[in-house]
């Protein structure tokens, strides 16, 4: 082949990795680790459906066969002679696909997609897990590891220290790695230095080429015998150790198209926003813990005379005190089950938007506080914060809390009285989308709901399809 791609020079030097199963120290740790990863992240539930890309000679896929023996496992590699190892190594109790990951032609759905140490092969990693997931089922899980700025520093520092410029691949930085996370999907990146000794320096050059990893980035020029011997006698001088920095990332596709809507405080305009929203979307509603029935009809009545009759799902609990729901229901003598705070699937064409009770940290039961059902239900969330005077800290501290939990975030509503110099800190302090402002209304009824609700973008200049 003349003038060979990228990508063909890649496939064929892991198909010549005839040794790779012996060599591939590093990539065996990564696959029981990013394992770890995808058992901790799929919550006890067991997968029907496996698809795993860049699968080599199987090292991960040996562990998902192991954990879930009944479950379909669809093994794809670029490489036809990788896939012919994997075999070898697995047997029958395995589907082999030959499949480029950046053009995947597989059915969906698959309960969990998954990928060792393949990301930092691909030319666009974000376009490829944003593909992939189309192939997802609600609330599957996409699970990854790539190789990070930071690999192979100790050759590259002999390199330059003899004044050369390495051929390695240039990794990505774990800022920009989390780019790479779908629109709507929840879960973020963990890192791990991984430490391989080597004989030698020339010792390294040749584990590169065992494992098929030897390929050059693009424009690299090759190093001559001798500039190579000398940069490999600086490595030896050095130490002659390696560090592989990893990234293991998963994410998980929402169980349904919806929000969770959620404020900064108490009183901020949450049942409003949630109507608006409903309205604009021709959408669903759930407000899944009622508390304050003794003093107001509730917000599902609300809503629904609000936002021009939709489908309302009714409350797993409703308490009469205005506190938090764990202590309203525990005021009434009752206590309430985790069990029954399940996402409805009713109407699943339309968005369901979810209303919580007060803000983040409201204890919704004994164990549980809200931004920990937001975790668990994983919608994207809505925040709802004061447009004036003191919305900056509770509004960024509100972002990096959900942030911290790897909960994404579809924007930030401010209510009250316009204030650019606010809605600028938030937008660029918080990197987060201003949604809409929504002005002190007296009086709210249908018709102004429906002219604030066109505030609003809709759902697909949010989540695009």
């Amino acid at each position: 082949m003349k003038n060979p791609t990228r990508a063909a020079r890649i496939c064929q030097s892991f198909d010549a990795a005839e040794k790779y199963d012996q060599a591939a120290t590093v990539q065996r740790v990564a696959a029981r680790e990013l394992f770890q990863h995808i058992h901790t992240s799929m919550a006890g539930k067991k997968p029907l459906r496996i698809l795993e890309i860049g699968c080599g000679t199987g090292l991960l896929t040996e562990h998902l066969r192991v954990c879930w023996p009944d479950a379909e496992i669809v093994a794809t590699d670029f490489a036809p002679n990788m896939l012919a190892r994997a075999k070898i190594r697995l047997g029958e109790s395995v589907t082999y696909h030959q499949m480029d990951a950046t053009a995947p032609d597989v059915r969906g759905p698959f309960d969990l997609i998954c990928g060792n140490l393949i990301m930092q092969w691909l030319p666009d990693p974000a376009k490829v897990l944003r593909t992939l997931a189309e192939l997802l089922a609600p609330g599957g899980v996409l699970a990854v590891s790539t190789l990070l700025d930071g690999t192979f520093a100790e050759w590259q520092q002999a390199c330059q220290q003899e004044g050369q410029q390495p051929a390695t691949p240039v990794y990505p930085e774990l800022a920009n790695a989390q780019n790479w996370r779908p629109p709507a999907f929840s879960g973020g990146w963990a890192e791990q230095d991984i430490v391989q000794a080597f004989a030698d320096g020339l010792d390294f050059v040749r584990h590169l080429k065992a494992t098929g990893a030897s390929v050059p980035r693009e424009g690299a020029v090759p190093l001559s015998a001798m500039q190579l011997r000398h940069i490999a006698l600086r490595f030896q001088q050095a130490g002659c150790a390696i560090t592989w920095r990893v990234g293991y990332a998963c994410f998980r596709k929402p169980a349904r198209k919806g929000v969770f809507v959620t404020g900064t405080d108490t009183g901020i305009g949450k049942t409003l926003v949630s109507a608006c929203l409903v309205r604009r979307w021709q959408g669903a509603y759930w407000k899944p813990l009622q508390s304050g029935l003794a003093d107001e009809e509730g917000d599902t009545p609300t809503v629904k005379k609000l936002a021009g009759d939709p489908p309302c799902f009714k409350p797993a609990g409703a308490f009469l005190a205005s506190l938090s729901p764990d202590a309203a229901a525990r005021a009434e003598g009752v206590q309430i089950d985790p069990a029954q705070l399940v996402l409805p699937q009713g109407e699943a064409a339309k968005p369901l938007v979810v209303e919580g009770a007060g803000g983040l940290m409201v204890p919704a039961t004994p164990d549980l506080m809200m931004i920990d059902l937001a975790q668990r239900w994983g919608l994207p969330v809505v925040l709802v914060a004061r447009s004036g005077l003191g919305t900056l800290n509770h509004t960024l501290l509100s972002l990096e809390a959900l942030r911290a939990r790897q909960i994404a975030v579809a924007g930030v509503v401010l209510s009250g009285p316009l204030n650019a110099e606010n809605r600028e800190t938030i937008a660029q302090k918080g990197k987060v989308r201003i949604l809409a402002e929504v002005p002190f209304c007296a009086d709210i009824t249908p018709n102004v709901v429906s002219e604030l609700a066109e505030l609003f973008p809709q759902w697909d200049d949010i989540y695009p399809r």
